[in-house]
Order: structure tokens, then sequence, then C-alpha cells
């Protein structure tokens, strides 16, 4: 198996790599595509609902899909519903078996299975907010906005899975300084930033336009991109527990999208009532 153990030359250079590797995905991905594969009753639905458990899973299908897209097929697939019908369920199970998974490439990197399903646990939370806060605004397609809150910080786990040690690294040096910023932490160890990598990923596995657009943070005036941020925002915050610093600004912001009160938000997310008196000015 490929790794990535030390700095390659370039944006670029990281972007061919990956795209040469046998994208993994994970281990309960694989079962539960072999349970759906064997029940008549399986429809599109439920494979689709396999599929957005697993953020890997969801870039392999939607890169396949592109890959195989027809000179008459004028639009993108944006949903992983769609792309699942698209595609058909016989062809679909029979693209996708036999696939390599993420524990048996990393079986030997314990430390960078447990930081990759960190990462993915916290992708799913991301579009579980990103989901929730597109049907209190009326969003014209949520599934778009919980496929884009999903894979927001996919190459992160692109990192964790191809480049273990490298990402460990990019960890311990922000344990050891906790007011090292990640982005300049990945800096210092690949010569670039995940997000670096991810909008050069995303352009050369030529994803939807509108999913790459949801995914940029440089256009977070627009309510639809905010909301992907936001949620992946706070479920990163959230990973250290609700006395993180940047919580009480990440629900006022999530507050005004959702036109929600801070009281009524955090009963909606299940904060913990110990920490509540954290997001209210004192009374005078």
């Amino acid at each position: 198996m490929a790794f990535i153990d030390t700095p390659l030359a370039s944006v670029d250079a990281y972007v061919e790599f990956v795209s040469a590797q046998d994208v993994p995905v994970l281990r309960r991905t694989v079962r539960e595509f072999e349970a759906l594969a064997a029940h008549d009753s399986t429809g599109a639905r439920h494979v689709a609902a396999a599929v957005l458990a697993d953020p890997l899973m969801t870039m392999k299908l939607l890169t396949t899909l592109q890959a195989r897209r027809g000179a008459r097929q004028n639009h993108d697939i944006t949903t992983v519903e769609r792309a699942v019908m698209m595609m058909g369920l016989t062809p679909f199970f029979e693209t996708f078996s036999g696939m390599s998974t993420l524990e048996e490439r990393l079986a030997k990197h314990p430390q960078a299975l447990v930081g990759v399903l960190k990462s993915i646990g916290r992708a799913r939370r991301a579009a579980h907010f990103a989901r929730d806060w597109a049907i209190l605004r009326h969003d014209l397609d949520v599934d778009e906005i919980t496929v884009a809150a999903l894979l927001t910080d996919a190459v992160e786990i692109m990192c964790w899975t191809f480049a273990p040690a490298m990402t460990l690294r990019v960890f311990e040096m922000q344990r050891a300084n906790r007011w090292l910023r990640r982005s300049e932490a990945q800096r210092t160890v690949f010569g670039a930033t995940a997000q670096e990598i991810q909008e050069a990923l995303v352009r050369a596995w030529n994803l939807p336009e509108l999913l790459i657009c949801l995914m940029d943070a440089d256009q977070a005036d627009n309510p639809r991109v905010r909301n992907v941020q936001l949620a992946a925002d706070l479920a990163r915050h959230l990973q250290t527990g609700w006395d993180n610093d940047a919580l009480p600004d990440d629900i006022a912001e999530v507050g005004k999208l959702v036109r929600m009160s801070p009281e009524q938000l955090l009963t909606r997310l299940g904060a913990p009532a110990e920490e509540l008196h954290r997001f209210f000015p004192p009374a005078t």
C-alpha cells in the first residue's frame, strides 16, 4: 500500500498521488452493501442512507458517476439518492463490490485509524446539523446541503488515509501548542493546507459545480454556503466539548441563520444544562 511519508513538491503532486489510489471505504459500508444487495426490497433510498454514513463512499460514488458521465447527461447529479438512481441498483452493487476498507489500509497505523474515525464522525455530525438547519430554512434541496457538509473536510479524511504519519504530526503539533492554527501546522508538515489540496482535488475529480460552490468558504455570504460552513465549524468545535471558546459565536451565527433564539437552538442541539450559562450575558 502506498503512503505519503515526506512532503510532495506541490498541491498538484498531492492531487496526482491521491487520484491514482483506490479510495477505501469503511468496513461497515462493505457489509451493509452486501446485506442490501441480498434483499429484493432494497430501494435507492436504503442504499443512499448507507452511502451517506461514509464520506469516503460518498466521494467515491460522486466521482465515479462524473467519470462515467455521458454526452447526453446535461445536468449535474448533486445528491446521493439521485446518483444511485442514475446508476441503477444492480450496476451500483456490481461497481462497488470487493472494495478495500479503511480498516485494512490503516491496520498498521492504529493512531491514524482512530484519528480518521473521529474525522468521519465529525463529518457525519456536520451533515446532520446542516440538514436540520436547511429544513428550518426551507432550503430548496436539503440533500445537496447534506452532501456538501459531509464532504467539507473530506481532504482531512484523505490525509489520514494516505499520509497517516504526516497527519498525526499535524495533530501532535497542535496538541503541543493550542494556539497553533491547523492550517499553519498543515503547511509546516505538508507544504500546503488541506483547504488548498481540497480545492484542487474537487476540481480534478470534476465534482458537480454546485457542490464545489457550497463547500467554498469564500462564498459564505450565500445562506446555503453559510449553512454548510457553520455546520462544519460547530461540529469541529464540539469535538473538544461544550466548553470550547468558539461555541458562543457559533451559536449566535447559527441563530441568525435559522432565525432561532439561543435558548431554542441550544435546546435543539441538546446542550448540557451546566454549560448554558456560557451562552448568555450575566444578569445586571
